[in-house]
């Protein structure tokens, strides 16, 4: 029923909007550019990432992108983390704290490995703050160091 409403995320960019969205439906499985990539930079770029809809508006430099918003991936193991991560921080992309970089567009994203809700959710609170506070030290999530710090290892 919400589909039918047409509802979308959208996210102001200065520019670059058509190149943004083309980078991201590359990256991401199951995702799909709804405007025509031949054509000259539109005002507004539709595009949907794993099937979510999303739109950016080149709207010009009176708005900023900030970490409020951000896009979450839950990635299924290290390898898909290294992978988004490495891309998404390419030229002149930014890696900031546990999990979250900057793209080069500025957009925010979380690359989240799957593990860690389940790690951080644990009935055993000690095991869950341990890999809590190991996270804390980590720019990209390292899933081996996090389980080794549930672990106690």
């Amino acid at each position: 029923m919400l589909n039918s409403l047409g509802i979308r995320t959208c996210l102001w960019f200065e520019r670059d909007g058509l190149a943004a969205a083309q980078t991201y439906v590359d990256l991401i499985p199951n995702s799909a550019l709804e405007c025509d990539a031949g054509a000259p930079e539109p005002l507004v770029v539709p595009f949907s990432l794993a099937g979510v809809p999303y739109q950016i508006l080149n709207g010009g430099p009176h708005f900023q992108l900030n970490e409020a918003a951000s896009i979450v991936v839950m990635t299924p193991d290290q390898g898909e983390t290294d992978r988004l991560w490495s891309a998404l921080t390419a030229n002149g992309g930014q890696e900031s704290q546990c999990g979250w970089l900057k793209d080069r567009w500025g957009l925010s994203w979380q690359i989240i490995p799957r593990v860690l809700p389940e790690l951080l959710g644990a009935a055993n609170r000690p095991a869950a703050d341990r890999a809590l506070q190991a996270m804390y030290g980590m720019k990209k999530l390292i899933v081996a160091d996090l389980q080794r710090a549930f672990d106690g290892a």
